[in-house]
């Protein structure tokens, strides 16, 4: 890391080489926090996590028990070990509480003071976060597995599991499990179903889907005798855009994990091995930020699995839950992660941290004399 730092305010390198360098290593380094505790509010398993990107503090989460929480990850105590206390619930005994499974949360992506929940007992609901009281209710005929408001959008504040249920459910043959935006373009969304099928849309056109992504890529040799494009041989319950939104992921209960060009809906072909899937629900994966090669975490089984985006290798598995995992988030600000499992609980998972680099002298003395010479 000393040479990076040298290099760097030698302007040998750019910037975001040391950043990148020390967001990579962190992640690496991931290992469950034993002085780090978050509030066990839940009943029943915790099905869905959401970190707001505005002050990166503030974090949701949503149970099977109906219950909605807001934590603060924020540690005011002055010591290390501390626990994220539950700033507020919507409890069982609200009125306003969710009658089934919270399937979903998620901060308004431009302001801390909304939120969007959507629910088993076939609600979505748009949350006043000073009040707790929702300011919206959205009644649908069925369960709403997922929902999804884009990251960038300025133009339009669509939500996904409303705007598009209608022509989703007549595309799709099966219910829809999980919904995501484009990181990229405001207007691109992607679905995947119990029908084996992934679909990406833009919303501004009525007449479909722009493409239906395929596993096969177009070769009949392998595809079966269906007459439509399938991207996994199961369900997919798994949608993750990359941060850049180049590339999606995709996750099916075929114990599949699959990397798409978002552009073309081409498969990349990377092979991440067996990645054990047997949720009949929505799955929350994500992805890292501002690494160096990019990671992605996965929910398997009672762990989370780690893996390098673009070549498929398995990084570790971070083991701590007693129970299956449903929900994973990375938060970009620490490269710390949190998970949710049928636990009930809530775990974080933070970087180790190590003595400073020792280099050798000569290294040191090397870019030393290089720096000396520059100037």
């Amino acid at each position: 890391m000393l040479s990076f730092l040298t290099a760097r305010q030698a302007g040998l390198d750019d910037p975001l080489r040391l950043r990148r360098a020390e967001s990579t290593r962190r992640v690496l380094n991931l290992e469950l926090n034993h002085d780090r505790d978050v509030d066990r509010i839940h009943s029943n398993g915790v099905n869905t996590i959401d970190i707001e990107v505005i002050e990166g503090r503030y974090m949701l989460s949503g149970g099977a028990d109906g219950v909605i929480v807001v934590y603060d990850l924020e540690n005011n105590s002055g010591k290390p070990q501390y626990t994220c206390k539950a700033v507020c619930t919507v409890g069982r005994s609200s009125r306003y509480v969710h009658r089934f499974s919270v399937e979903t949360v998620q901060w308004y992506p431009h302001d801390t003071g909304m939120f969007v929940s959507s629910s088993f007992d076939k609600t979505m609901k748009v949350w006043d976060t000073e009040t707790l009281k929702p300011a919206e209710v959205f009644q649908f005929e069925g369960n709403v597995y997922c929902h999804h408001m884009s990251p960038i959008a300025r133009k339009h504040s669509l939500i996904a599991g409303v705007c598009v249920c209608v022509c989703v459910c007549v595309c799709h043959r099966g219910e829809v499990l999980s919904v995501r935006w484009s990181p990229r373009y405001e207007h691109i969304l992607a679905t995947a179903s119990t029908d084996s099928r992934v679909l990406v849309w833009d919303v501004r056109r009525a007449s479909g889907s722009l493409f239906s992504l395929d596993q096969h890529n177009g070769d009949k040799s392998k595809a079966s005798s269906e007459a439509v494009n399938t991207a996994h041989n199961g369900r997919v319950n798994g949608l993750c855009f990359t941060v850049d939104g180049l590339y999606l992921l995709t996750t099916g209960t075929d114990d599949r994990m699959r990397l798409w060009n978002s552009a073309n809906g081409k498969n990349t072909l990377v092979n991440y091995g067996k990645v054990s899937n047997e949720s009949r629900k929505g799955l929350k994966i994500t992805v890292s930020r501002s690494c160096s090669p990019e990671f992605v975490f996965v929910p398997c089984g009672s762990s989370v699995a780690v893996y390098t985006l673009h070549t498929g290798e398995l990084v570790t598995m971070l083991r701590g839950h007693y129970n299956n995992v449903d929900c994973c988030q990375f938060h970009p600000d620490y490269q710390e992660l949190y998970s949710g499992g049928k636990d009930c609980n809530i775990l974080a998972w933070v970087p180790v941290v190590r003595p400073p680099d020792v280099e050798e002298e000569g290294t040191a003395a090397k870019v030393g004399g290089c720096t000396a010479g520059t100037i």
